[in-house]
């Protein structure tokens, strides 16, 4: 284990945990957040979870990315039998972009850290 990978992977788990029951609350439920476009947040909880998952585990990239692709399937299937929420395939694309994106900042991130 390198310096922090235990930290990472508690705030990996936390974050997966959040972003799911984000996911699955009723709207009316869910925290309000600024107007933006629902695949922005996507795409940046995807970014977060992809830096933290390459920071927790020591796995490769195209490994993280299917792991990260499942996930986003996941939420999306839940989201299908749940009444208050709809399933998009355009999520699961934001979240592919997101998972990209934040695999690729993370041998950046690593650097710095």
């Amino acid at each position: 284990m390198y310096s922090y990978q235990k930290e990472f992977r508690i705030l990996f788990w936390l974050a997966l945990f959040t972003s799911y029951i984000f996911a699955v609350l009723p709207n009316t439920l869910a925290p309000h957040v600024p107007q933006v476009s629902d695949k922005v947040h996507h795409i940046f909880a995807f970014i977060v979870l992809g830096i933290l998952l390459r920071f927790s585990y020591r796995i490769s990239y195209w490994y993280a990315l299917f792991i990260l692709f499942g996930y986003g399937v996941m939420i999306e299937l839940s989201q299908y039998f749940l009444p208050t929420r709809s399933a998009d395939y355009q999520d699961v694309m934001a979240d592919l972009v997101g998972s990209f994106i934040g695999l690729k900042l993370y041998k950046y991130v690593r650097k710095v850290i």
